[in-house]
């Protein structure tokens, strides 16, 4: 591995560490000349997942991309960061584990919901808002009253 900052050939690894449920390892590096210190990450190549998008064009899966809309879901509710990773990486492993390289937008986003109707209720209405694109307030507050619903069912 090069430093990033000298770009000297050889590294030591101070400290490796398991992440993202030991997919992925996270390793602490030190250049063996500059004495500089960065991070790296090392993660299996995975298939790609390509996404099928309602209009019918394709692209890649991204977990960045859902971690950011969940992150506008969540915005000023107390959901913390973990929270988020963990439902992004749970979808992902779940798509993963389907065995099928094309999957459509509307399962992974009834994937996210489903999880995310557990965490938190606002969260939950925006990231349907914009995923279902509600096109205007009855079908809003059917989805609310649906949710009430399915809340006092589980309470009692």
């Amino acid at each position: 591995m090069r430093c990033s900052n000298c770009h000297y050939k050889s590294t030591k690894v101070l400290d490796s560490r398991p992440i993202e449920e030991a997919r992925s390892i996270r390793r602490r590096r030190e250049c063996e000349q500059c004495g500089f210190r960065f991070t790296t990450f090392e993660r299996i190549e995975e298939v790609p997942l390509i996404v099928v998008k309602k209009d019918g064009t394709r692209q890649e899966y991204s977990r960045e991309k859902l971690i950011r809309g969940l992150i506008k879901a969540c915005e000023k509710r107390p959901v913390p960061l973990e929270k988020i990773e963990e439902i992004a990486i749970d979808v992902e492993k779940e798509l993963r584990n389907t065995g099928v390289s094309e999957i459509d937008s509307k399962e992974i986003g009834e994937m996210v919901m489903d999880r995310l109707s557990d965490v938190d209720e606002v969260a939950y209405v925006r990231f349907a808002s914009v995923y279902r694109q509600f096109k205007d307030l009855t079908v809003f507050l059917d989805e609310l009253k649906d949710l009430i619903k399915t809340d006092k069912n589980e309470n009692t």
